[in-house]
């Protein structure tokens, strides 16, 4: 990486990380461009070059906590040896982020403000997409190896994530315990559904 490219990448993660400590403390819409110039130092016409705007700003945040999820996931994934481990393993992994993650309240204002902009929901499509296609391979890969029953595999994941999503916004009020029961719960759900045999 060439000094000016490091420069940039520097000077983007400082505007990012003050933003973040601001989106944290004050919430979503409470944080205005003006308080993270004051918070870097940096021109808003910088923080417009980098990020374009506030929401695009939010966006980056949200993509790097996806990814520092995946990245955490990704060293937890080899402790469990089943698909149905591995959704298991993926909803407390996911009730424990969700709980403990310092943004999640201002994602959920985020995600509830109406006034996006094209490019922004684009974003946010891909990022579901992203979702659904890790559920998909989770699923497939249970498929594949006998666990699960052949089946509309993209309905499934689909399904899966809006049921996290559900989750997650109930489990706010809950104890982490709470929490984390409710989580494997859903899992025994999604896997077994509640009609008893024969029925």
């Amino acid at each position: 990486m060439n000094k000016k490219k490091q420069q940039t990448e520097q000077t983007k993660k400082r505007i990012a990380d003050a933003a973040k400590a601001l989106f944290v403390q004050k919430g979503y819409k409470a944080t205005s461009i003006e308080d993270i110039v004051k918070a870097t130092g940096c021109s808003p016409g910088n923080i417009y070059y980098h990020f374009k705007s506030k929401e695009g700003l939010f966006l980056q945040l949200i993509e790097d906590w996806n990814r520092e999820w995946e990245e955490t996931w990704a060293t937890k994934e080899s402790l469990y040896p089943t698909a149905t481990d591995k959704l298991y393993g993926m909803a407390e992994h996911l009730a424990d982020d969700q709980l403990n993650h310092p943004l999640t309240k201002a994602v959920d204002e985020f995600f509830n403000n109406s006034e996006k902009t094209p490019d922004i929901d684009e974003r946010m499509n891909e990022m579901v997409k992203g979702y659904i296609a890790f559920n998909r391979q989770l699923l497939q890969k249970g498929i594949d190896d006998g666990e699960f029953k052949a089946a509309n595999v993209t309905g499934l994941a689909i399904i899966l994530d809006s049921l996290m999503i559900g989750l997650n916004q109930y489990a706010r009020g809950m104890e982490q315990q709470e929490a984390l029961a409710t989580y494997r719960l859903a899992m025994d759900v999604f896997l077994h559904g509640i009609a008893k045999p024969g029925s």
